[in-house]
């Protein structure tokens, strides 16, 4: 299992760490549980362009800065929710944003909440698509992970990872902090920014 301690590095360093790990978040609906296969890499305050708390603290990224272990979840592009765990001591931004994993537990509670899904590889395949399955909300932001309704199962041992350039992002497009399980059906496509 994790201890809080795990968090308190930064995230480029618990990225990797995180591959294999099994997060499960539990609703009156069920319990879902994704084995997390891709996870994204961010640094905080004026060191990451890529980063939500590249310019420091306010409202939106508050819980970024907050205590390791807990999510960070924020709203994007109008329509999608996407969720991070924070890493780093308290005080210090830095966060590991859960891109895509593989159903391994209630897989028909995650089939009703993605309706428009096409296969079961792509019900956790993108960070908004992970989220509905999971079925976290705005309102999950800042949750302990150490804490009902959330769990998180360490893998049983390391696994095997790639890394690359985060995908869609402008600032910070060349750095290698996206890891993905190669050979993973549910890792999302890599999609370059488009320059301006």
């Amino acid at each position: 299992m994790f201890d809080r301690a795990f968090f308190e590095r930064p995230a480029v360093e618990v990225a990797p760490d995180l591959l294999g790990a099994v997060l499960r978040h539990t609703t009156e609906d069920g319990t879902v549980g994704v084995r997390i296969t891709e996870v994204e890499a961010y640094i905080g305050q004026g060191v990451d362009p890529g980063s939500h708390a590249f310019r420091g603290k306010t409202a939106r990224n508050a819980s970024m800065f907050g205590e390791p272990g807990h999510l960070y979840c924020y709203f994007t592009y109008g329509m999608h929710v996407c969720a991070n765990i924070v890493c780093s001591p308290d005080g210090v931004a830095s966060g590991c944003l859960i891109r895509a994993g593989e159903i391994v537990e209630g897989i028909e509670l995650a089939r009703w909440r993605r309706t428009t899904s096409k296969t079961d590889r792509d019900l956790a395949q993108g960070p908004a698509r992970l989220v509905v399955a999971l079925g976290i909300s705005l309102s999950d932001d800042g949750s302990d992970l150490f804490a009902p309704p959330f769990s998180l199962e360490r893998a049983a041992a390391p696994v095997e990872h790639l890394s690359g350039p985060r995908t869609g992002l402008a600032g910070g497009a060349d750095l290698p902090w996206r890891f993905w399980i190669p050979g993973e059906s549910s890792v999302s496509p890599y999609k370059r920014h488009p320059k301006a």
